[in-house]
């Protein structure tokens, strides 16, 4: 469920808590659980935490010792979490990994993931460049208008999937892709390469505005999702139609929300999403 507003929330409580905490100690419960690079765990121990970046709906922790950089990738998958120890966990048991650090006043982050659709990958600079690349498309929140429009220009595939496809636009998922395309009047069905340019542009300014207000009320936590601090975020509180079948429209336009059952879910107002709209 971790979509890119959790993951930039995760990555930024950790920038602010635990940066130049130096890793003493790494205890991995499963060793499946590290998809690449286990053999290098060692290296870790006693290197010291300088980055923190979001890459999608991953957390990418960069640690540098004797001048070398190496990272730790989280993918948070479906119920992934990043916790301090302070929080205290339900089923303690799908703690795969726990990192202890000193010189900070958070002395341990545990990776809970009792699905485990998400892994970690330790990688060298050179890994990591390559599993970026491969894995993911651009960021919603830094590619500019061009290179956006450029994009829809280039493919013919339906909005909604598009919009989700981690290779083309990474990080956003069900939640935010229902939430986008409803604030910009669009059909999830719509095809990406016939919206005019207006309609493009006006996709693109919702986008940001949806991701950056769910960052700034500490994501969606519409299951298990939890910041590291324990804290849930409010932006559910905000959702005008994921998981809102058969509520009126919030536009007050006097139909109710419906629900597609193509891919994923989509919840739409037939009115105010319709199809057949010229745009």
């Amino acid at each position: 469920m971790p979509e890119l507003p959790e993951a930039e929330v995760v990555a930024q409580q950790l920038r602010t808590n635990m940066l130049n905490a130096t890793l003493i100690h790494c205890w991995v419960g499963r060793m499946d659980i590290i998809r690449e690079g286990a053999e290098s765990i060692l290296w870790y121990r006693g290197a010291i935490l300088k980055q923190v970046q979001r890459l999608g709906k991953s957390v990418v922790l960069g640690f540098v010792r004797a001048n070398e950089l190496r990272y730790i990738v989280a993918e948070l998958g479906m119920t992934g979490l990043l916790l301090f120890r302070s929080v205290p966990v339900k089923h303690p048991q799908h703690v795969h990994v726990r990192l202890s650090f000193a010189g900070t006043e958070q002395p341990e982050l545990q990776y809970w993931n009792p699905r485990r659709f998400g892994r970690l990958w330790l990688l060298n600079e050179k890994r990591l460049n390559l599993y970026a690349a491969r894995r993911f498309g651009c960021d919603p929140l830094s590619v500019s208008r061009e290179d956006f429009l450029k994009l829809l220009h280039e493919r013919r595939g339906r909005l909604k999937p598009l919009l989700m496809h981690q290779q083309v636009i990474a990080g956003i998922g069900n939640i935010y892709a229902n939430e986008i395309l409803f604030r910009a009047g669009l059909h999830p069905n719509r095809e990406a390469g016939r919206l005019c340019e207006s309609t493009q542009l006006k996709l693109y300014d919702t986008m940001q505005i949806v991701l950056k207000e769910a960052i700034a009320d500490g994501g969606s936590s519409v299951r298990d999702f939890l910041a590291p601090d324990g804290t849930e975020g409010q932006y559910k509180r905000r959702h005008l139609v994921y998981a809102k079948e058969g509520h009126p429209c919030p536009n007050h336009c006097g139909q109710t929300i419906g629900r597609l059952h193509s891919e994923r879910s989509s919840f739409i107002c037939p009115r105010c999403q319709s199809k057949k709209v010229s745009r």
